[in-house]
């Protein structure tokens, strides 16, 4: 039986950010020490993670109208969201 003196710490928590679109970019948000960009679609979920930095991106309240590319373009520019 494990002491829990000995039991792994828990893992960090996962940065969840709110965003008004289904589809959205991660790039790290590290600079230099990012990763690559990728675009990322929730599909029917209400939430996507890249796979990257498992960044958790979650659809905000009240975002649930139809998408308008011109109007919200789903790009994530930093930690305050689009």
């Amino acid at each position: 039986m494990a002491d829990d003196k000995t039991a792994a710490p828990a893992p960090p928590a996962l940065e969840v950010v709110a965003v008004r679109s289904r589809r959205v970019s991660c790039d790290g948000v590290g600079g230099a020490l990012g990763h690559p960009r990728v675009w990322l679609e929730m599909g029917e979920a209400d939430f996507v993670e890249c796979g990257y930095c498992d960044r958790r991106f979650v659809l905000a309240k009240g975002s649930e109208r139809p998408e308008s590319e011109r109007l919200a373009p789903g790009v994530y520019e930093g930690p305050g969201g689009h």
